[in-house]
């Protein structure tokens, strides 16, 4: 994302001096993607970034999986995962549970009270969905502030942790990548500014407060990385906080965006779900389906037509409003729906006569489709609704 930010104190040109009142250096830090071939910033530190002073292995989540098979539509009641009062002694971080993932991409879920550890995930981006609750997200950079409906975009190896609001519980929707998380190529123009036709734009973007000074010594970090067997974490204690950072600037950074400033796209006629994306990845896209006024011909059917996925797999996060499409099914707010490449899914029985003449519609929902099949996570197995595959049959394999 090249939107150009700077905050706190920096030198007038990167890369030269630039010294305390006392006369001493800062440490400067170049946070860069692509090695040295994309967006960056940088940072200037009061300590040396890099000095650690122990080190051991982080026993990280449960990332096993296994394969959809048979081939089958899923729904899974992610409200389940956790007890009533679980939320108040788990974190963000540590206490997320898989429900679907593969090689470009992690869909996790977690209800969160308690602060999470200081974190790095140095595999990809994340892209965390906020359902409901609030917390401050206070990274390296400095802290947002997010509540219910926001999608708070962490770039690879940003050094944050997330403080929720004590009296309520935070119900997160988790999105790893194994890659970079950004606006779709066709909303920006080959300078990077938004372009007219993009649902969103740089005024819509919310990005971290000014860097603040943490004094602390010998403050432990978890880091996400690759390993021998796949994903593995190590757990840093560093010398001085990471939140030394007295300024930084470049087009690298966390940032919040909430849902309801997404302005949909619509048409006379049922509009397909590239005109809900909102943001990309390698393997995968994220969409978003928000109240809306819908098709608008005197013979437009309101809700999706049957469809194969021939290339992806589709992820539904039902997390607001009334989604009519699904009434029936078992649906409701907290589930994800699965519908997997090689099977062509839609409409419950009944939607599309029950659709018709509707005006306007007041569903919420964020999707993932993946380019590669899906497998299912610990957490995905435990809260699957096992007669959702046979609900547009109303007759399952024993029947």
């Amino acid at each position: 994302m090249a939107f150009y930010r700077q905050a706190g104190s920096i030198p007038r040109k990167r890369h030269t001096q630039h010294r305390r009142p006392d006369g001493s250096l800062y440490y400067e830090e170049l946070m860069s993607a692509d090695g040295f071939s994309s967006d960056s910033s940088l940072l200037y530190h009061e300590q040396i970034p890099s000095a650690i002073v122990d080190a051991w292995p982080w026993n990280t989540l449960d990332y096993r999986t296994t394969p959809n098979e048979p081939l089958l539509p899923r729904h899974f009641r992610l409200h389940e995962l956790f007890a009533e009062q679980e939320w108040k002694h788990e974190d963000v971080v540590s206490s997320r549970r898989l429900v679907l993932s593969n090689a470009d991409v992690r869909i996790s879920y977690v209800v969160a009270g308690l602060p999470s550890p200081l974190y790095r995930n140095a595999l990809g981006d994340e892209c965390v969905y906020v359902e409901s609750g609030s917390a401050s997200v206070q990274t390296v950079f400095g802290a947002l502030t997010v509540g219910t409906g926001d999608y708070v975009v962490l770039p690879r190896g940003t050094t944050h942790r997330w403080v929720p609001d004590f009296d309520e519980p935070l119900r997160a929707y988790c999105i790893e990548a194994n890659s970079h998380i950004s606006s779709p190529p066709r909303y920006v123009s080959r300078f990077g500014q938004f372009l007219e036709h993009a649902p969103y734009c740089e005024r819509d973007l919310r990005t971290p407060s000014a860097p603040e000074v943490v004094e602390d010594t010998d403050v432990e970090v978890v880091v996400k990385h690759r390993g021998a067997n796949g994903i593995t974490g190590t757990v840093y204690i560093y010398l001085r906080h990471p939140f030394d950072v007295v300024g930084w600037d470049g087009c690298l950074y966390p940032y919040a965006f909430n849902v309801a400033d997404f302005e949909p796209i619509t048409g006379r006629i049922h509009q397909p779900p590239p005109a809900h994306q909102v943001f990309t990845g390698t393997g995968f896209v994220i969409c978003n389906f928000v109240p809306r006024k819908v098709d608008y011909h005197p013979l437009a059917v309101p809700v999706p037509y049957y469809h194969a996925n021939v290339d992806s797999d589709e992820v539904m996060f039902y997390c607001g409003g009334d989604y009519q499409a699904r009434r029936g099914s078992g649906i409701g707010q907290g589930s994800v729906s699965l519908h997997p490449g090689g099977y062509s899914h839609g409409p419950q029985p009944g939607a599309i006569e029950r659709s018709l003449g509707t005006e306007f519609v007041e569903e919420l929902a964020v999707m993932v489709d993946t380019v590669r099949p899906l497998e299912l996570g610990e957490g995905g197995a435990v809260c699957e609704d096992p007669g959702y595959p046979w609900s547009w049959s109303g007759r399952g394999p024993a029947g």
